[in-house]
Parts: C-alpha cells; structure tokens; sequence
C-alpha cells in the first residue's frame, strides 16, 4: 500500500500541477495563455494567485514521496544511483520556487525583489534537474537484468531528455518572446510527463 501510494504520488503532482497552470492562465482576463509564463502565475498581481501556489507545493510534496518509492523499486540507494534523490530534491526546490513567488505576472512589469530573483535560479536549477534525471534514469534503466523490462525505457529517456533540453535552450534564448510561454509549458510538460508514466508503471507493478 505504502509502494502504490508513493507511486501515486508521481502521478498526481505533475496532473495538479499542469490542471493548475491550465486553470491559472485561464483566469488571467486580457491575456493569452501564451503570453504568460507558469511562475507569473503565482504573483502578487496575477487573479487568483493561489491556484499556481497550490500547483507548486502539491508538485513539490508528490516528487519527494514519488523519489523515495522509486529508490525502493529500483533496489534501494546504492541500486537505484541518483536520480530518485534528485527527483526528491527538485521536489524541495519547487515547493521553494512555490513559496518565493515573482513580484509580476509579465516579465517585463517593472523592478522585481530579492525572492523573486531567488525564484528565477531556483527555476533554473530544477530545469537542468529535469534534464539530468532522465539521463541518469536512462543509465540505470539500460543496465536493468530484471524481468521488470526498464531496460526498454532507455532510448525513450534519453529522446526526451534530448527535447527538453532543446526546448530550454529555445526558452533561454528569448524568455520575453512570443513563443516563451509555450516553449516553457512543454519543456516542463515533457518530463513531468515522463515521470507521470514512470509511476503509472509503478502502481501497477509495485516492489
């Protein structure tokens, strides 16, 4: 039970915290969702800032369960190397980046504070934690001699690793673009979503 719930947990932080970035671009009247990049939804000034909060801190919480559950599946911390702690520690970083909100919704609205640059480093810092998980995931996964089959996650892994990375880069290059908002949301989406499927597996296959 403990197993399946901590599984669980990798499926139900990156769905809340997608539906909360859905429903917060959503409630920003006069703005496309385009436009908008996650973190501003959680400002001071965006509408109902708390839907992006909630986002952030359920993420956050689910990631540290989920990297704790996938340590023990994978063997335990000398088996498993060290993408479940870093999955667990990209989960304490966003429940940080949750709590140290951007003083804007836009990028561009004026003179920021102290938490707000806080929030942009902690951001970059699980964006290469994204990237380095999964690579790391898929070195443990291709040396898998278990009748569990992750070794056929590999190439899969390493792919997806490979677009976030592209898609970040892309992101980098013009965080005040007209396409930011969109690059931002798949370079997130992506790995989230990898995870998502990582659980899912987990649930059904527990131990």
């Amino acid at each position: 039970m403990a197993a399946r719930a901590g599984a669980a947990a990798g499926i139900a932080g990156p769905v809340v915290f997608t539906g909360a970035w859905l429903l917060g671009s959503l409630r920003q009247d006069g703005y496309r969702a385009a436009d908008l990049q996650i973190s501003g939804l959680a400002a001071a000034d965006a509408r109902d800032p708390w839907i992006m909060i909630t986002g952030f801190l359920v993420l956050g919480g689910c990631s540290v369960a989920f990297g704790a559950t996938l340590r023990d599946a994978l063997g335990g911390r000398e088996r498993a190397g060290p993408a479940p702690g870093l999955i667990q520690g990209a989960g304490v970083l966003t429940i940080a980046a949750g709590l140290l909100r951007r003083d804007h919704l836009l990028l561009t609205a004026g003179p920021v504070s102290w938490h707000n640059y806080a929030h942009d480093v902690i951001s970059a810092v699980i964006y290469a934690d994204l990237v380095l998980v999964q690579v790391l995931l898929a070195a443990r996964f291709g040396r898998d001699t278990t009748e569990r089959g992750w070794r056929s996650w590999q190439p899969w892994l390493l792919a997806s690793a490979g677009v976030t990375a592209a898609l970040l880069i892309a992101f980098a290059a013009g965080t005040s673009g007209p396409r930011a908002g969109i690059l931002q949301r798949a370079a997130v989406t992506l790995p989230l979503a990898v995870l998502a499927a990582i659980a899912a597996r987990l649930v059904r296959t527990p131990g």
